[in-house]
């Protein structure tokens, strides 16, 4: 009966690869390069040994193009290597990720350590980089007075900006009292503080020449220093302590003068770019200036005490033209009405009645006058005809014969003696006057 337990050696190689890799992971490790071969797939085989042992090791391609040197047989190399398995001959062996010549190695090694402290510490972390200021005007280098790194930055910043101010604190980059004297130069810039930036560093060589910026008593005082500090030591490939700590780090003293100068051209360039922004701001500004003047004037122009009284004065001449006319059409209207009234008390006044029958009464009148100038005429006539005729019988006639009418007191006519007595009063008409008598005597 099979065990469910049974590996297979796949199985097994796999464990003990994994139990490798987890219980040792990456180790360095010194030793003497031997059988080292290079095939065309670019990767790197040897063994390192020593007095009584040797394990085999893989150097890939995309590992050791970053060597910077080709190991030969009997070489002493420092390697930092992952320990695992080779699974297909069950062989344990290095995979190697970085090597370095012996004595190099062993400052590599102490450089990896450093740098794990400090890491650890929190130095290396973004929230401590200072940002490089925007105008720098004064530009203070620490290192070697006599070196090629100074020459370089100064041609660099007097090409690029002649304008900046540049201080230099000389200082030993190389040796025993190198480190402190470096230390030393970044205090006392702080105290002085006549910079705007510091630029720390030196050209390059080996790691031996580079050693002094990896001190712990450097890396400390670029941590501490409150002036922003630029990094520029060694090539491009070359990295220090003091590339880490720094806020900035530059691939060379050249770079380091690049990153703190500007360009003249450069300068003009963004100068006449600002010019032209600033004065387009500016027309801006005078365009929306000159709109809010324009607003301001308007307004005060139409709250303005003589621009409300013209516009009082404007709606008073307006109200005084709407009132007259009113005044004139109702007056009109008035008029029109009066004249119908008029007309209406034309045609209903007693006045044309009084003046019908005045004339009327005229015509009545004068026909009347006519109708008595006949009717006198015509009785005139008669009167005369009858006067003629009463003329020819009345007593008067008689009279005129020299006959008298006698009367008595109640002007009757006495023809006979009997209608008076003695005594009575009698009137006796002659031609001319009358004759009052009283009776006597009556002889019958």
């Amino acid at each position: 009966m099979q065990n469910s337990s049974v590996l297979s050696v796949k199985d097994l190689n796999q464990i003990v690869k994994d139990l490798l890799s987890d219980a040792i992971g990456q180790v360095w490790l010194v030793g003497e390069v031997s059988n080292f071969s290079r095939p065309s797939s670019g990767h790197w085989y040897f063994s390192l040994k020593d007095d009584s042992a040797q394990v085999r090791c893989a150097m890939f391609r995309n590992s050791n193009f970053r060597a910077g040197f080709t190991p030969q047989n009997g070489q002493q190399v420092l390697v930092r290597a992952t320990v695992t398995l080779y699974e297909a001959r069950g062989e344990y062996q290095l995979v190697i990720d970085k090597i370095q010549p012996a004595g190099a190695g062993l400052l590599q090694q102490k450089f990896e350590q450093l740098k794990k402290q400090l890491s650890d510490e929190g130095i290396f972390d973004a929230i401590y980089k200072k940002p490089l200021p925007e105008n720098i005007r004064t530009v203070g280098i620490i290192t070697s007075s006599t070196g090629a790194a100074l020459h370089d930055i100064c041609q660099i910043l007097k090409r690029r900006d002649p304008s900046l101010h540049v201080v230099i604190y000389p200082t030993q980059v190389q040796g025993i009292e190198a480190a402190e004297q470096i230390a030393k130069m970044i205090q006392i810039a702080n105290i002085r503080k006549e910079c705007d930036v510091l630029i720390v560093g030196r050209g390059g060589g080996s790691i031996e020449d580079l050693w002094s910026f990896n001190e712990e008593i450097v890396a400390r005082a670029i941590f501490a220093s409150q002036l922003p500090i630029v990094s520029a030591v060694g090539h491009e490939i070359d990295f220090t302590i003091a590339d880490f700590v720094a806020d900035v780090r530059a691939a060379t003293p050249s770079a380091a003068a690049e990153l703190v100068s500007q360009d003249s051209l450069a300068q003009v360039k963004r100068l006449q770019v600002q010019q032209q922004h600033l004065s387009m701001a500016m027309d801006y500004y005078l365009i929306q200036c000159r709109e809010k003047l324009n607003k301001w004037r308007h307004q005060l122009q139409t709250q303005h005490p003589q621009t409300k009284l013209e516009k009082q004065l404007n709606q008073l001449l307006a109200y005084r033209h709407s009132l007259s006319e009113n005044i004139q059409q109702y007056l009109l209207r008035l008029s029109n009405r009066y004249n119908s009234l008029d007309k209406r008390l034309l045609r209903v006044s007693p006045q044309n009645n009084i003046t019908y029958l005045g004339q009327l009464t005229w015509q009545k009148k004068q026909q009347l006058i006519n109708l008595i100038k006949q009717k006198l005429t015509k009785s005139q006539h008669q009167f005369v005809l009858q006067t003629s005729q009463l003329n020819n019988v009345s007593p008067l006639a008689t009279l005129e014969r020299g006959y008298s009418v006698t009367t008595d007191q109640g002007n009757t006519v006495v023809r006979r003696s009997e209608q008076v007595t003695v005594g009575d009063i009698i009137v006796t008409r002659l031609k001319k006057g009358k004759l009052v008598s009283q009776i006597i005597k009556i002889n019958k």
